[in-house]
């Protein structure tokens, strides 16, 4: 793949006459016209001094008033690297402790793809990659507009539709299977839904600390061998180990202390709610969210230094006249793009969410709401911008029609982040002299047919059409046209990224429930 730096730098150097010219002309040809882990960076609500001071606040917040209910094997952990339990029994973090965990944290990571066919996700700069997530417990029906709760199938059927959908780089957990009541199957569950429906990189959580070990079991055995996955990992591990304001949450912090031990990437999510759970200015909920981003990196680096984790700091907005989270909201858009710049003001890689709308169908609130968080979050430079398809009702609903149109939008935003290259060939300079003195048109110009591929991204959900055509076509809305082409997809993508050899020794080995003729091609869905 074409490093887009490297085509944005054509044209401060000279080219060595016409055959380089041609030459370059052919490499832009076969340029796809967005890939994934695009450079961002453009966009940046904060300036300078406003970073250091809120790097200040969160370096006070965390020496002065600390995290509170923390383990004891984390208070021992903590304590001996340096930190001071106060009267309060809340680990106080000095301000010279967290400089130094800054100055060793891993600055970048990768997540690799199992086919070459997808593209390894290199996280860290300010490359950006989309991903979905959300942990809904809900999804909507297409043809009632009703919503109904969640289940592995649906887990399972949301993955292999993503793996199918060019501009999502990475597929997370988009619902929970609700019927699974039992913690431990539910994490084993979700595990091989994820590993058998995509061959992209994934993320997911975990309920309980003690199962990662066999998740990676399994992993291994997809890959054919014990301990391959550790050397390409092509999956990341989270959960939620701070309760705002300023708490961790044992369980989660179980998870992040178990997955730090054996080296794997972090990837937490911190998402304190402004005006709730974080203070009601701007600015102080994003000192909050970074005092407790700060405080899991230090913990995580305490185990295992250099051990990777994304900087996951998803500061939430309250519409304060109900006290519900409002993820559509523009405020929502722009303190997300100020957590983005923060993580890069530590040169960490980062996360954060995006697309979440509070419309409870794809509509045109959908859509606003959606369009502008994904391309602030994008041309910010997050790294890996979760929540980007699919999500509906504030993160409780989950829609397959909308993961496909969402896929169309990010292809949309994904070309905004491209940028344009501006060089000799770009400029036309002679296209202009030729055709201003000769067809007056450049629809016939070799220059337009070369370019007309890797220039333009060319929608295949939103519609172009004149309205009579569209009137001829039956008038279908976006809705209509992405139930289509999920039924499309899902009708025919089944896939078999797992062998039955390997899937009949995973079965063997943990309590799978998803049933093998439910990943076979039956009557759910008809093209």
């Amino acid at each position: 793949m074409i490093d887009i730096d490297k085509v944005r730098q054509i044209g401060k150097v000279r080219s060595g006459g016409r055959s380089a010219r041609k030459s370059q002309r052919f490499s832009e040809k076969k340029m796809s016209v967005v890939q994934a882990g695009m450079t961002g960076g453009t966009y940046k609500p904060l300036d300078s001094k406003d970073l250091e001071k809120i790097h200040h606040a969160a370096l006070e917040i965390l020496s002065s008033v600390g995290i509170a209910d923390a383990t004891p094997e984390v208070i021992e952990l903590a304590t001996k690297c340096g930190c001071v339990l106060n009267d309060l029994g809340r680990i106080c973090f000095p301000k010279s402790l967290i400089e130094d965990v800054l100055v060793n944290a891993a600055s970048e990571y990768v997540v690799y793809s199992r086919n070459p066919t997808h593209a390894d996700l290199h996280v860290g700069g300010y490359r950006v990659h989309y991903a979905t997530s959300g942990e809904a417990v809900t999804i909507l029906e297409y043809d009632t507009k009703t919503y109904r709760p969640s289940t592995l199938l649906d887990l399972y059927d949301t993955c292999r539709l993503v793996d199918k959908l060019e501009y999502i780089h990475q597929f997370g957990q988009t619902v929970i299977p609700t019927e699974i009541s039992d913690l431990d199957e539910h994490d084993f569950n979700v595990a091989y839904a994820l590993v058998s429906g995509t061959e992209k990189p994934f993320e997911m959580t975990f309920n309980r600390a003690k199962n990662i070990k066999g998740a990676l079991e399994m992993f291994d055995i997809v890959l054919g061998g014990e301990g391959r996955f550790a050397k390409k990992p092509f999956c990341t591990f989270g959960g939620c180990p701070i309760v705002s304001p300023l708490k961790f949450a044992k369980d989660n912090l179980d998870v992040l202390v178990e997955t730090s031990r054996l080296g794997l990437i972090n990837d937490i999510a911190i998402a304190p709610q402004a005006g709730a759970t974080a203070p009601v200015t701007l600015a102080g909920t994003l000192a909050q969210v970074t005092a407790e981003g700060l405080a899991c990196l230090a913990i995580v680096n305490f185990i295992s230094p250099g051990c990777p984790m994304s900087f996951a700091i998803w500061p939430f907005i309250s519409d304060l006249r109900t006290g519900s989270f409002s993820g559509g909201s523009g405020e929502e858009a722009l303190i997300i793009s100020a957590a983005v710049q923060i993580g890069k003001f530590y040169n960490l890689p980062t996360t954060v969410p995006s697309c979440m709308t509070d419309s409870k169908i794809p509509d045109a609130q959908a859509g606003y709401e959606k369009g502008i968080s994904a391309v602030l979050a994008g041309l910010a430079g997050g790294n890996r911008i979760l929540e980007s398809a699919g999500m509906l009702g504030s993160l409780m609903g989950c829609s397959f029609e909308a993961l496909v149109i969402d896929n169309d939008m990010l292809g949309a935003v994904q070309r905004i982040i491209r940028g344009i290259e501006v060089n000799e060939e770009t400029l036309s300079v002679n296209v202009i002299k030729d055709v201003a003195l000769g067809a007056g048109h450049y629809l016939g110009q070799k220059q337009t047919l070369d370019h007309m591929q890797s220039e333009f991204l060319y929608p295949k959900i939103a519609d172009r059409s004149s309205p009579s055509v569209w009137e001829e076509e039956g008038s279908k809305d976006i809705m209509n046209r992405a139930h289509e082409t999920v039924h499309k997809i899902l009708s025919k993508n089944y896939p078999d990224h797992i062998t039955s050899k390997k899937d009949k020794n995973i079965r063997e080995k943990f309590p799978i429930l998803l049933p093998i003729n439910a990943m076979r091609k039956n009557s759910r869905w008809k093209n």
